[in-house]
């Protein structure tokens, strides 16, 4: 093959793709893209959190999930709720209260956080501590404690794990290297899934959020508005589907 033909080739090649990812990402096709082939596709959810899991911004993410992944939905999520047991209705709590679901989605509030509850080893409310009772006051405990719940509820359940998302109530709150910020948090929420086998999401380092779009993604320095969550919503479709 001389040069020019090849030239041609990779041109042809190139065009091909572009018209095929155009096609596939348009708006307009993205309606029509199904996304059948999920094993998650038309299964029932239970989600638990506190009030970015439940206020109705959040909405606009969840119509995603109904969407594209034909999922029924249920909302255990309290404002204030954290993990720990001393944070409002806790998560605990929730799920406590829930049914038998497909999926049970836990997504982390900025709670615990803000208000100063104790984060906890990897190991609180576990089998190398004799599942301590005195640990659930931890967020790591608090952790645990709904994950060994959800396999006493259903032991074919499936749990994924939705980290904290970035805050701007104080430089802890979004700055990965901040020395006592909500990014210790969510590694010890990460190291739990990993030891418990959970497929996480960690919308702290991908959700894409930062101090100069804020203002158009964010309605108070916590919570995120319509448009924020739709931006939310389409990152969570794709990890719903192909965890």
């Amino acid at each position: 093959m001389n040069y020019t033909i090849m030239k041609k080739s990779i041109v042809c090649l190139v065009v091909q793709f572009f018209v095929f990812s155009n096609s596939v990402f348009s708006q307009n096709e993205l309606e029509t893209l199904s996304l059948k082939e999920s094993f998650n596709y038309g299964k029932s959810v239970a989600v638990f959190g506190g009030s970015v899991s439940v206020i109705p911004a959040s909405d606009s993410a969840k119509i995603l999930w109904e969407e594209y992944l034909g999922m029924t939905i249920t909302n255990y999520g309290v404002p204030g709720a954290g993990f720990s047991s001393l944070q409002g209705k806790s998560l605990q709590l929730q799920v406590d209260e829930a049914g038998v679901f497909d999926i049970y989605i836990l997504w982390a509030s900025t709670n615990d956080y803000t208000n100063d509850r104790k984060i906890g080893e990897y190991t609180d409310y576990t089998e190398f501590d004799g599942y301590d009772e005195s640990k659930l006051t931890t967020q790591a405990g608090g952790i645990n404690y709904c994950i060994k719940k959800i396999y006493e509820i259903n032991p074919n359940a499936t749990i994924y794990f939705f980290t904290s998302s970035k805050a701007f109530v104080d430089r802890g709150a979004y700055d990965p290297f901040h020395e006592q910020g909500m990014v210790q948090y969510v590694e010890i929420q990460k190291m739990i899934c990993e030891l418990h086998g959970i497929p996480f999401l960690d919308q702290f380092t991908l959700g894409g959020y930062n101090i100069f779009n804020k203002d158009l993604y964010y309605s108070d320095p916590i919570h995120m508005n319509a448009l924020g969550y739709k931006k939310l919503g389409k990152l969570q479709v794709s990890f719903l589907a192909f965890p």
